[in-house]
């Protein structure tokens, strides 16, 4: 063989998806990676106890509402596809030296034997009794609803956060996530919400209502009493109502028809320009608070709205993705050529994070 024409292959890193906001995210940390790396995505998946109930096909009408079936999977197959990127639907074929996931609290049984580094996808969903019994039963995350038990697999190296509020957060007693094992880098899509303001979104002044997919989740959701407080606050002025992407949209529709004749309805756009251009944020459970509470907006929540802003994410000017490739350059230099195959796998890989992301 021709020495000057050899290619030492490179190492490979499996990108795990979710919802479109979580894709764009992975996608924005893959650019930092893909100059050194070979990258790869997949759709989030399913194996192991959970896989298997699925392919029984008796739990397609609850899948159909998550990141694993319907559109929602759709819809990130759809932006992997228009960008070109290698998409891996179940992470097969491939020898990752790396995966990054922006969720844990499933964490696919084919992807524990390698380094891990998880990012926060955003606000995670308030507790539960449910979340309280599944945590004092030792169930997976999976099972405490939503994303409310976000970092409590154990099962990832490095856990990038949003801000110091954050850390704090995951790390108080009931998470308990090691502080060893978080760093705090700003999270994509979430660190330069200065940059919303540029926008040709037609409207502005106006109250925005951004609704959440309680329902679609088995979550209690008294939809027209929140309307009501909305209608309350609003005041009288012109009301925009951005709904979750996820939600049944003929009966959002009505509901909000009987509330506010009047009010523009969007399914679809950018959810976080229309906050930019908003005069006050009415919402449910959502991450848009965030935008909100980042550009100096009025907003009321279901959240602890003095936690809420504590927690903010880093706005750093958009660079949570450099931070985020730096991180995951680090646990590829330390990572063993050829990762242990076994899900007792050695966690932490690395156990100091004493270098500032900043």
């Amino acid at each position: 063989m021709n020495a000057r024409t050899y290619r030492h292959p490179r190492k490979q890193v499996l990108f795990v998806c979710g919802s479109l906001n979580q894709t764009k995210m992975m996608h924005a940390v893959g650019r930092e990676l893909e100059a050194d790396y070979d990258t790869f995505y997949a759709p989030f998946y399913a194996d192991g106890l959970v896989g298997a109930l699925r392919s029984t096909g008796l739990f397609d009408f609850i899948l159909e509402k998550t990141v694993m079936g319907g559109r929602f999977r759709q819809m990130t197959l759809d932006y992997l596809r228009e960008h070109r990127l290698e998409i891996r639907e179940r992470g097969e074929q491939i020898d990752p030296a790396l995966v990054v996931t922006c969720s844990d609290v499933l964490v696919q049984r084919n992807i524990r034997p390698y380094p891990i580094v998880l990012v926060q996808e955003g606000a995670t969903n308030l507790e539960t009794p449910l979340t309280r019994f599944a945590r004092a039963t030792g169930l997976p995350p999976w099972c405490g609803g939503g994303t409310t038990m976000a970092g409590e697999s154990g099962l990832f190296d490095v856990f990038c956060v949003a801000s110091e509020g954050y850390r704090d957060f995951f790390e108080k007693k009931g998470r308990g996530v090691p502080r060893e094992k978080m760093v705090v880098t700003g999270i994509p899509n979430f660190d330069d919400c200065e940059g919303y303001k540029r926008n040709d979104f037609p409207h502005k002044n106006f109250v925005l209502i951004a609704t959440s997919d309680l329902r679609e989740t088995q979550m209690s959701d008294d939809r027209i009493g929140f309307l009501k407080r909305c209608r309350d606050l609003a005041g009288g002025r012109q009301v925009i109502v951005k709904l979750h992407p996820n939600e049944e949209v003929d009966r959002a529709k009505r509901e909000i028809a009987s509330v506010f004749p009047e009010a523009l309805v969007y399914t679809s756009g950018c959810a976080e320009e229309m906050v930019a251009n908003c005069d006050m944020l009415l919402t449910q459970y959502s991450t848009l608070a965030f935008v909100g509470l980042a550009l100096g907006k009025p907003v009321q929540t279901y959240y602890d709205l003095e936690e809420l802003k504590r927690l903010v994410p880093w706005q750093n000017g958009g660079r949570s993705a450099k931070h985020i490739g730096a991180v995951c350059r680090r646990v590829l230099e330390a990572a063993p050529e050829a990762p242990l195959r076994t899900p007792e796998f050695a966690r932490p890989l690395t156990s100091d994070w004493s270098f500032e992301t900043r």
